[in-house]
């Protein structure tokens, strides 16, 4: 573990405008000791709307990269933190849809970068075209709402024109007659508000990638006592319960520091793998 003056005492900067410092703010602050300086300054929409009306330019590090140094920009710190979500089909199962979130410090005095992150499934992430609002209504009580916002525009996503922020049901009636009345093929096209003030699952990935961030901070190098010692690789292999052929279950967990390159590998959590992931004995 290192020493929590790493960050105690120093102050960090958030650029949000979608309450992320609720999770952000309290959770980094107790588990490094540093103060949280939190700036609505700057439209973080510009940097990419999941709504499509500003695309999100380079990745998603990328994009947190240019939140936490554009907030170290208007706060005058030396320590930058961003958060940055994802949404899509899981990487595994296609059907399931899929969230991914990153918490990123970044510390220009020391030069490093060090991110928590959430990656699952527990997203209401999903959309809709409906017709009418008994159709909207059925999308809606899936979509959990109204604690979870909802956003709609007329015929397709690719509409200009559009409503979000809904969370109540008077207000989705009225917007989805707005959208008809302006639909040409008598459609709407209903959508999850991702957006971290608007839905609060998402809020509480936000919260686990802070939690891993705090972690990182956490934990230093045996070799140099730079924080960020964490996990860079899983290499598979675990042997199967029943023949012992290596499976593509995880058998090593490779750590390393990003400033001297030490690295520790370590054996993951489980001695051998289920025979139902073995390619030999369920092909």
């Amino acid at each position: 573990m290192v020493e929590v003056s790493f960050l105690g005492g120093r102050s960090a900067a958030l650029l949000t405008k979608h309450q992320k410092e609720k999770v952000i703010k309290p959770t980094l602050e107790k588990g490094t000791g540093c103060r949280l300086i939190v700036t609505t300054a700057y439209d973080t929409d510009l940097f990419g709307a999941f709504t499509r009306e500003v695309a999100r330019r380079g990745s998603q590090l990328a994009v947190a990269r240019r939140k936490a140094q554009k907030a170290m920009e208007l706060a005058g710190t030396e320590l930058g933190v961003a958060s940055e979500g994802s949404f899509g089909p899981h990487p595994a199962i296609p059907f399931l849809p899929f969230n991914r979130e990153i918490v990123l410090l970044i510390d220009a005095k020391a030069k490093l970068e060090i991110r928590g992150e959430c990656a699952n499934s527990d997203t209401n992430f999903a959309s809709a075209v409906v017709k009418n609002f008994t159709q909207a209504a059925e999308f809606a009580n899936q979509a959990r709402f109204p604690d979870h916002f909802l956003v709609l525009r007329p015929d397709s996503e690719t509409h200009p024109e559009l409503v979000k922020g809904i969370n109540d049901w008077a207000w989705l009636k009225e917007a989805l007659s707005w959208a008809l009345a302006k639909s040409v093929n008598g459609q709407v096209f209903l959508e999850t508000d991702m957006r971290a003030l608007a839905n609060p699952t998402r809020m509480q990935n936000i919260k686990k990638a802070t939690i891993d961030l705090v972690a990182k901070l956490n934990s230093g190098c045996p070799g140099c006592k730079t924080p960020g010692f964490a996990i860079v690789a899983r290499e598979p292999g675990l042997p199967c319960e029943l023949c012992g052929f290596p499976t593509k279950e995880v058998a090593k967990l490779i750590f390393a520091c990003q400033k001297c390159g030490y690295q520790v590998e370590k054996l993951g959590a489980n001695k051998t793998a289920a025979a139902a992931r073995c390619d030999y004995c369920n092909p």
